[in-house]
């Protein structure tokens, strides 16, 4: 059976959102959410960074990540899957109850469920990527370890 999540308010696997509450500790700061340190990942060591992580919601985290005026690091796309794989250890590291929902899903496939996002998730046509739900199957394994 597969495990598709999409929304964090979802139960039981909200908590596989990116925009699920759970914060955490990494590279010396508090981030909020997994989707603030990802977003200001994309622009590292400026203020902007420092601004997406104060954003007050995820959503506006994502907004500021995202706005086209502004230049990522040069870098971004060979390092944004490390980015994702960094933030998702350290949030289910952080929190045991997520941590056990993860693990509760054995060896199901998880996709995030977004008709939207091609990369991240399962897409349009169903057929994409998926590298968040990689992405927690790759941390369920390493925590099982």
């Amino acid at each position: 059976m597969t495990i598709y999540f999409y929304g964090a308010d979802e139960v039981p696997y909200g908590c596989f959102s990116n925009f699920s509450d759970h914060g955490f500790h990494l590279d010396g700061v508090w981030w909020p959410t997994s989707e603030h340190y990802f977003q200001a990942q994309k622009f590292n060591g400026t203020r902007r960074a420092d601004l997406i992580r104060r954003a007050h919601t995820p959503l506006r985290a994502a907004e500021l990540g995202r706005d086209p005026s502004e230049p990522l690091r040069r870098d971004w796309e060979r390092v944004k899957d490390d980015v994702m794989r960094r933030a998702v250890a350290a949030k289910f590291h952080a929190h045991a109850d997520i941590r056990d929902i993860l693990l509760s899903t054995g060896d199901e496939e998880i996709v995030e469920d977004t008709t939207t996002d091609h990369y991240w998730g399962r897409g349009r046509t169903g057929k994409g990527k998926n590298m968040l739900g990689r992405i927690l199957v790759r941390t369920r394994n390493q925590l099982r370890a």
